[in-house]
């Protein structure tokens, strides 16, 4: 029987930092005798709100202290505010506060999605001696590539709505009166003026367009070999994070300092950012099967760390997957998984595959000598972004799986589509796309993206990426491009877990934009943050003996 203890709480309790400044800390603490083990949520997200108090309830119901923590600036907490940066040191010196206070018993779990989540990485590698354990969900742990740049590419919507939400000490209204304006304002530095903020981070990130010193201090996914906790780690098939979820968790698995971080565990779902809330993601209902109880997850993690109970956690498979089109999940032991079966997947034409209606073709069959496709680029009339993996207000730009069809009626986008399957094909696993294409300028962007294609028509996007050419070598060393010289690009497109079933298609869309998910390349090489400027682009993809374009698809034979 599962204890039910009364709570007392201790609210605004001031909470010392090394530098003085002192950060609120909301305490709940079960009406027993103690110490307890302690579990610490830390938020820019207002620690006094609903969710967050039954969170705390609930945690000190079950015989722990529950610490909820408004962030540097943020609330009632003391100090300047700047999105994302500032919080190794902070969550050390909360921790170590935590564990000098008498009701703690020295080992502290932390908890929480997202920016919750951000917070637990960024302590992490500073390794204090009472954090025990971490259950972080949907979150990376490199800023550079995970959320402001992959790719390259700057990702407008999430920095843009999110930014504008985040910005001051509380909550912002983001109900701005026209997004589609908002998000088409340039020069892009000055975006968040025209959309009504002034936001000193947004500047910064447009500015700062190379991975660098100023991304470097925050990047902790080379530093797992630095974290002694291990981590519970929740994602989504559609959430914006999906790739970083497992360089996390094989990070951890494969790098951390002590057997105990190797330890390490994930689940994924076929959820978006906000994971197991609904059974429908986009407009796909994935049935009652695909809602998992994460929290009780959580508590069995907990209580396995931090409390010594022996609950079996330890001897399951570290990974769960949801796998899609047959919508079942299924244990696996890694990343990828062992028996994959890596295959080419080459795109053929005879020079027409612009739109679904066009000769796109996608095989196993190596190319001939056939004809490159062509498209123009107009970043005055970008792709249009129908779902995938965004965040964090679908309202705006919606997120999950959604019929791509208007989109792949457009002549700027190519479209290579397999022919009906005979039998089902799993595809699960990373999934990287090669390129082989010219453009008339110095720069562009180039995009792609995997779709489950049904024999309705029905086109379920499964996963997308892009890859700004200046960056095809190096993020930190950018170089622009030869006009009309063929390059090769690979594009990550992120994970996916599906079966394709009988009689379904495999799609593979090309195109050089998805906006407002991605800023727009102005195809004229200068400075994207600053510059105003856009020429069309000329685009030619080959697919060739000598230029085999195609989609590297990691096959799960069947069992």
């Amino acid at each position: 029987m599962q204890p039910n203890h009364e709570v007392e709480m201790r609210l605004n309790v001031r909470t010392p930092m090394r530098d003085g400044v002192e950060l609120s800390s909301d305490v709940y603490l079960p009406r027993a005798a103690g110490p307890f083990p302690t579990v610490l949520m830390r938020t820019p997200y207002d620690n006094n709100t609903a969710p967050m108090i039954e969170k705390g309830i609930r945690l000190a119901n079950h015989g722990y202290a529950c610490v909820i923590q408004d962030v540097r600036g943020r609330w009632d907490s003391d100090g300047v505010h700047y999105a994302l940066f500032n919080h190794g040191e902070d969550g050390f010196d909360t921790q170590e506060w935590i564990g000098r206070q008498p009701w703690s018993d020295g080992k502290i779990g932390m908890a929480g999605g997202s920016y919750l989540g951000w917070v637990q990485w960024q302590s992490a590698p500073h390794r204090n001696e009472y954090l025990t354990c971490l259950a972080p969900r949907v979150m990376c742990a490199d800023l550079y590539s995970g959320l402001i740049r992959p790719g390259g590419a700057f990702q407008l919507n999430v920095a843009l709505t999110w930014g504008m939400r985040t910005n001051g000490r509380t909550a912002q209204s983001i109900e701005y009166h026209n997004w589609t304006e908002a998000f088409r304002s340039l020069p892009l530095v000055d975006m968040d003026q025209l959309a009504g903020r002034s936001l000193q981070f947004w500047k910064d990130w447009a500015t700062h367009t190379e991975y660098g010193p100023y991304w470097e201090t925050v990047n902790v996914e080379n530093k797992f070999d630095q974290m002694a906790a291990p981590a519970l780690i929740m994602g989504g098939w559609y959430d914006l994070y999906s790739h970083n979820t497992f360089i996390n968790f094989n990070g951890l698995r494969r790098h951390g300092l002590t057997p105990q971080a190797r330890q390490s565990r994930l689940i994924v779902g076929p959820w978006p950012h906000a994971l197991s809330t609904s059974t429908k993601t986009g407009d796909v209902d994935f049935g009652a099967n695909s809602l998992y109880d994460l929290d009780a997850l959580e508590m069995r993690w907990f209580d396995y760390w931090m409390r010594g109970i022996n609950n079996g956690i330890d001897s399951e498979p570290p990974l769960k997957l949801f796998i899609m089109g047959v919508n079942e999940w299924r244990d696996e032991h890694e990343w990828p998984l062992a028996r994959t079966d890596w295959q080419k997947w080459y795109l053929h034409s005879s020079g027409e595959a612009n739109t679904l209606l066009g000769d796109g073709t996608l095989s196993t069959e190596e190319p001939g000598d056939e004809q490159a496709d062509h498209f123009t680029y107009d970043p005055d009339f970008p792709v249009q972004t129908m779902g995938g993996n965004n965040c964090c207000s679908p309202h705006i730009v919606p997120w999950g799986p959604y019929d791509q069809r208007p989109v792949e009626m457009r002549a700027d986008v190519l479209c290579y589509t397999s022919s009906p399957l005979e039998e089902g094909l799993e595809v699960t696993g990373p999934i990287k796309f090669v390129l082989h294409a010219a453009t008339d300028g110095p720069d562009t962007d180039w995009t792609a993206k995997l779709v489950d294609v049904s024999p309705t028509g029905y086109a379920k996007n499964l996963c997308d990426g892009i890859i700004r050419a200046r960056y095809r070598e190096s993020f930190t060393e950018p170089s622009l491009l030869e006009p009309g010289r063929v390059y090769e690009y690979e594009i990550d497109l992120a994970v996916t877990g599906n079966v394709f079933r009988a009689g379904h298609r495999v799609r593979v869309e090309v195109s050089s934009s998805n906006f407002p998910r991605f800023d727009r390349n102005l195809n004229t090489g200068k400075n994207l943050a600053t510059d105003s400027e856009m020429r069309r682009a000329s685009q030619r993809v080959e697919h060739s003996r000598a230029h085999p374009s195609h989609i590297l698809l990691p096959v799960i034979p069947a069992s």
